[in-house]
């Protein structure tokens, strides 16, 4: 009988997108409660340990962190579980490395190297706006936020420019046709395109459909798609790629030509 929420995680079991093999032993890190769903996220010590290679047992990681080098969204984070996902700022101060996580087309996440200039804001996506009980109108953000007294022209599925600093709102983009929009979830995750039409059905999920920079047309729940700019312009820097996917046979002709097949 189970007696409350499990607390490990078998490596068979792990998301894909952490690309852990699966002979590496048989556990995996469970990502600790936090802002980012157990299977969107990233553990502090994957990126440690998997992707960067600054340590090589779980141990280190939980050294690396209880030494208060890692920060996430300017905040020190000792937990080496601490789940860091889509859009966040992983700082580590002593390396001098800073990354934002995004996806590649893939839809596996991607450690994009950013300067200091563009550590300092976030792009977070409206996930519901209301009124609480004391009258205070709140919007609260994929990542957990809760913005008090935000715009009032703020809508859900807009997105907002959060200084981390002070976790202050700035610029909104807000959702409408035309928009250019990064895929988060689902089949198209990480794809990058222009939005171009929005199916409404009651009772059921909306769908959109997006054209990206190749003119290659795909459709998507409107949940999945997250506003990344205004207008043609891309407010942030996009990993290698730029969200254009390829097919099997556009890789296979590029890894020829660079030698590697």
């Amino acid at each position: 009988m189970g007696r409350g929420p499990k607390k490990h995680l078998k490596r068979l079991n792990a998301p894909r997108h952490w690309n852990l093999g699966k002979m590496g032993g048989v556990w995996a890190p469970k990502p600790s409660a936090g802002p980012h769903k157990q299977r969107e996220c990233l553990p502090v010590a994957i990126i440690l340990r998997e992707r960067l290679k600054y340590a090589l047992t779980g141990k280190e990681c939980q050294q690396i962190c209880m030494e208060r080098c890692v920060k996430i969204d300017g905040k020190v984070r000792t937990d080496y579980n601490y789940p860091a996902g889509f859009m966040d700022i992983v700082e580590l101060e002593k390396s001098g490395d800073i990354f934002r996580l995004l996806y590649d087309t893939k839809g596996r996440f991607v450690l994009h190297r950013v300067d200091k200039k563009e550590a300092e804001w976030k792009l977070c996506r409206i996930q519901k706006v209301y009124v609480t009980a004391k009258k205070i109108p709140v919007a609260v953000t994929h990542d957990g936020r809760t913005l008090r007294f935000p715009d009032p022209n703020v809508k859900v599925n807009d997105t907002v420019k959060v200084n981390i600093a002070t976790g202050k709102m700035g610029e909104i983009f807000p959702f409408e046709m035309g928009s250019v929009v990064m895929v988060t979830k689902g089949h198209n995750a990480g794809r990058v395109g222009i939005l171009q039409h929005l199916e409404k059905h009651d009772g059921s999920f909306s769908i959109v459909t997006v054209k990206d920079k190749k003119g290659n047309v795909f459709a998507t729940r409107q949940s999945n798609v997250f506003i990344i700019g205004a207008g043609e312009r891309v407010e942030l820097s996009l990993p290698k790629g730029r969200g254009i996917k390829k097919n099997i046979i556009q890789e296979r002709a590029e890894a020829e030509a660079r030698g590697d097949l």
